[in-house]
């Protein structure tokens, strides 16, 4: 792919910025874990629900389930989209997006340890100005780790079942150029379009690429790459501050559940012995 000049951006970002990123804990009252999630102009509502049961093909496994919905909101994008639920069926996007997102999450948890359990989350896309299935992944670390600190908090789980700490962000090729999180009207004009969802210490889960027109390299390829992995060590970041006083009081507990038992005293020793 030939590169050109240098595109400019909406709100002059550079080639390699986030847009503008805020995540709201618990806007939810019911939810065990909750967010809202911003990436610029997209908005996603992202819940962590917990369910005392598994689906039948997991019954007698010893270990829990974790899956994904995924939908938006009538009024997202410019102009109305039917909901699904009037249609009677889900779109092929809509499945795709939900698949991706249950697969990244249980890339970061290890499911036998909280048994017989389901981690349903449920991301709504409020608004949609590109990158809602990033942001969606993005959200739904943060509203499981909520999640799963609420019931390690009350005992309901023993240890913590999180195992990787995982974000995603798109990349793509806009007039020749690698660029980082790309906002609906660059992702239309896109000649390459690509999500990548990966962990903090930079493990590959998933990565979406495709080209529109043309075709780009295995060198545009690592270009994106990189650049979406830098992108991700930046979310990783805002991830643990958002998450600190959650993982302060998680740590508390597993301390406290680590120590040894004291040995047991003899009970003249207890009480002292009879004067």
């Amino acid at each position: 792919m030939v590169q050109t000049q240098q595109p400019n951006r909406p709100g002059n970002r550079a080639m390699d910025a986030l847009r503008p990123v805020a995540i709201e804990l618990n806007p939810l009252k019911w939810a065990e874990g909750s967010v809202m999630i911003e990436f610029g102009d997209t908005r996603v509502l992202v819940a962590a629900s917990v369910e005392a049961r598994v689906p039948p093909w997991r019954r007698d496994s010893g270990a829990g389930w974790m899956t994904a919905e995924y939908s938006m909101l009538p009024r997202s994008t410019s102009t109305r989209n039917q909901r699904e639920v009037s249609r009677g069926k889900v779109s092929g996007r809509t499945a795709e997006i939900q698949r991706l997102i249950g697969r990244s999450m249980r890339a970061a948890v290890d499911l036998k340890l909280m048994p017989d359990r389901t981690l349903m989350i449920d991301c709504d896309v409020i608004q949609a100005d590109g990158g809602t299935r990033t942001a969606s992944i993005t959200g739904a670390y943060v509203a499981t780790a909520l999640a799963l600190a609420r019931l390690l908090l009350r005992g309901d789980i023993k240890s913590w079942p999180l195992t990787e700490q995982v974000a995603a962000v798109s990349v793509g090729i806009v007039d020749g150029q690698p660029v980082l999180d790309l906002e609906y009207v660059e992702d239309q004009g896109a000649e390459v379009d690509m999500n990548v969802v990966a962990t903090a210490s930079q493990q590959l889960i998933e990565i979406q690429g495709t080209a529109e027109g043309a075709t780009f390299s295995r060198s545009e390829l690592d270009r994106l790459v990189d650049l979406a992995l830098a992108g991700i060590d930046q979310l990783a970041v805002l991830q643990r501050q958002v998450l600190e006083p959650t993982m302060a009081e998680v740590k508390a507990v597993l301390s406290r559940g680590n120590r040894k038992p004291a040995e047991p005293k003899d009970e003249a020793e207890l009480w002292g012995r009879p004067k």
